[in-house]
């Protein structure tokens, strides 16, 4: 630097510099006091934001500790900057701690110091700490901008209040705060997840009324509310105007309509904004992929399915989904050797079996008459680790009980119990349907009394079977005593309860009970 004139100004700046060009620890090695130079306030702050955009929070707090030390006063912007890298790196109530300390220090928070903790309550669903804050903020005279409300509207969206977000933004366009187009996106996006389409919609024509242009994060929004609420027409009508806009869709964008219309079984439909998407150079991902192949299994195009499947594995793209979505769809059509087949090629692949794959397949084998293939599957989910949870005993005890294995599913019971696994009412339903099948009615009534001592309130399934079972046994009196006592339980009789006792009485020749059934 010999023959050039430098002071901290221009030092400060070639420090701001190097700190965007994430070079701070190369800051540190240039000595200041080696040119007789003092570093400022601004130095420090430079810094400090430097550290904390490498992530390095604790170095910023011990240099800000160290600037404080040395007698420097930090400014608003240097408290705004530690108190915002606190914040993102998850020390919220340290940085509230700054912030009641700064008035005693002579600086006055301003609304970037507010704005900061406000946006991390919220992400941190604090949204009442948040509210109370803004209004703290605001009494001190302090105007919230678009950004503080953008946080609040965010938070309390993610809580489900959308009315409060709405109230929200009317307050900030009458405090001529104009929304943003993330504003409107947050809001739009909350409204569509929760099936509010209409509301969308509407937020949306205001949204281009106030001359806010939508992004792609907007259309994308809207798509999904459509699609949730099968109205693919406008969805795809959407694709059209946003292309019209030159918004460019993304791969998300894509997915999404594929998806929904995969599983409605349009797959056709899907294969065109399929050809679409290649059209438009958007790569397809391995969810677009998956969705695919899932409509081709739901459509009866197994063929076609595993065309796919191969080509992603070819491409080294096929992830767990695509091994499951196979394996369903040969369960589904009894193709059981080929879904065998498919598990066992997992291993090879690298990829470890979840518990979704082994209930698929120990189904598929229950369902295909081979239970000594189900319980060698059980018996190696068991070995390999893999934690077996109340839907796999389910799976088991019904695929026992479907084969007449009734001693075994009770045996499974006891080892569920001896798990620490607690049978749930699905279980419950599963073995009272097999012991009644079984003409083992007094073991299924047995079970059902247990349930009211073990504090379970049945459900109209579990009460459906058990009277079925009665009925099938002659005992029409039980079952129908059950069906009065239903209600009583909390539990209201559905049409299937009122077939059974209906169906029972007129089997057993009893018609007057039967036929008033409906009306008592």
């Amino acid at each position: 630097m010999d023959g050039i004139s430098h002071d901290v100004y221009s030092l400060n700046i070639l420090i701001n510099c190097f700190c965007r060009l994430h070079l701070v620890d190369f800051v540190f090695s240039v000595k200041m006091l080696k040119f007789g130079l003092e570093p400022t306030t601004v130095t420090f702050t430079t810094l400090i934001n430097g550290l904390c955009m490498e992530s390095k929070i604790d170095n910023a707090v011990e240099f800000f500790d160290d600037m404080v030390a040395r007698g420097y006063q930090p400014d608003v912007y240097t408290y705004s900057t530690i108190i915002n890298g606190m914040c993102k790196f998850g020390k919220t109530n340290v940085a509230i701690g700054l912030l009641k300390g700064m008035a005693d220090r002579g600086c006055e928070p301003n609304v970037m110091t507010y704005g900061a903790i406000i946006d991390a309550l919220c992400k941190d669903e604090l949204v009442g700490e948040a509210l109370e804050l803004f209004s703290q903020m605001r009494n001190k005279g302090i105007s919230p901008n678009v950004i503080t409300y953008n946080s609040l509207i965010h938070g309390v969206c993610k809580l489900g209040q959308k009315n409060q977000a709405l109230a929200l933004m009317n307050e900030m366009v009458e405090q001529n705060i104009l929304p943003n187009v993330y504003t409107f996106n947050v809001l739009i996006d909350a409204l569509c997840k929760d099936g509010m389409v209409s509301e969308a919609q509407n937020t949306f024509n205001v949204m281009i009324q106030r001359g806010v242009e939508p992004d792609v994060i907007t259309y994308t929004s809207l798509i999904d509310g459509l699609c949730i609420s099968d109205h693919f027409k406008e969805a795809l009508a959407l694709l059209k105007e946003m292309v019209g806009r030159n918004i460019s869709p993304i791969v998300f964008t894509f997915n999404i309509l594929i998806d929904t219309l995969c599983k409605k079984g349009l797959v056709s439909n899907a294969q065109n904004i399929f050809k679409i998407m290649i059209q438009r150079g958007v790569e397809p991902s391995v969810v677009t992929y998956n969705s695919l192949m899932y409509g081709y299994c739901l459509g009866s195009q197994i063929d076609k399915a595993r065309k796919l499947f191969d080509l992603m594995v070819t491409n080294e793209i096929a992830d767990i989904f695509s091994y499951n979505i196979l394996i369903n769809g040969y369960c589904k059509y009894k193709m059981i050797d080929d879904a065998k087949q498919i598990f066992d090629e997992m291993s090879h692949k690298g990829l470890i079996p979840d518990a979704v794959t082994y209930h698929t397949l120990i189904k598929g084998m229950f369902q295909a008459g081979r239970p000594q293939n189900a319980k060698e599957l059980f018996k190696d989910m068991c070995s390999y680790g893999k934690q077996s949870n109340i839907v796999t005993f389910s799976i088991m005890i019904d695929g026992l009980c479907r084969q007449g294995n009734l001693d075994e599913a009770l045996t499974l019971l006891k080892e569920m119990e001896e798990s620490q696994l607690k049978p749930d009412l699905v279980t419950y339903c599963i073995l009272i349907n097999g012991m009644c099948k079984a003409s083992k009615i007094n073991d299924a009534k047995e079970l059902f009394s247990s349930l009211f001592e073990n504090g379970l309130q049945p459900n109209v399934y579990i009460y459906s079977a058990i009277m079925k079972g009665l009925c099938r046994e002659g005992l029409i009196d039980e079952a129908y005593k059950i069906f009065r006592d239903m209600e009583k339980g909390g539990c209201l009789q559905n049409n299937c309860c009122y077939n059974i006792i209906i169906q029972g009485f007129l089997r057993h020749e009893d018609l007057p009970k039967g036929t008033n059934q409906r009306n008592g």
